[in-house]
């Protein structure tokens, strides 16, 4: 139920971004800032888990999060420099930030094996979630080519996470 819910509530906000538009794509800077935040929620996740997980598996992982978001995020940082293009907030991006606190905050409750489960179950539910959106929404909406590459290689990386976060649930049950 918990990985249900979490699923839900990532989907609503993400494709509360078709909603906002209502007819009309997101525009680069909105979809810039949209992968950022989705980046830089999964590296707060992270580093939680890092302090508070007991299991060595779960640990790993979110190191892993941790690198590999940090590297995606400092390449998009950079190409938005490169192109001059200043990430632009939206509703889908705030609703984003706004339902990782709660998440993050929900998961701060929890502690030793209850806290390992829980954080991978909302890390495969993430993942989903995300790489749809890329490749649903994202991806087909970019307008620059070097934002889509990057967005395609984004989520190639995500994919890979989302199948070890897969593994690494199986492993708690």
């Amino acid at each position: 139920m918990f990985h249900r819910i979490s699923a839900a509530a990532v989907v609503i906000c993400l494709t509360s971004s078709v909603a906002l538009a209502q007819g009309a794509k997101l525009t680069d800077p909105q979809i810039a800032h949209i992968a950022y935040t989705a980046g830089e929620i999964d590296i707060k996740a992270a580093k939680q888990a890092l302090d508070k997980a007991s299991n060595k598996d779960v640990k790993e992982f979110a190191e892993g999060m941790v690198r590999d978001h940090e590297a995606v995020n400092k390449q998009a940082l950079d190409l938005v420099k490169k192109l001059k293009v200043t990430p632009e907030d939206n509703d889908t991006s705030r609703t984003l930030s706004k339902q990782a606190s709660e998440k993050l905050g929900e998961l701060g409750k929890l502690k030793g094996a209850a806290f390992d489960k829980a954080y991978i179950a909302n890390e495969v539910a993430y993942h989903k979630t995300v790489d749809n959106a890329l490749e649903t929404q994202l991806i087909p909406s970019a307008s620059n080519a070097e934002l889509k590459g990057l967005l395609q290689t984004g989520l190639k990386i995500f994919q890979g996470h989302e199948q070890h976060a897969e593994h690494v649930a199986a492993e708690l049950k």
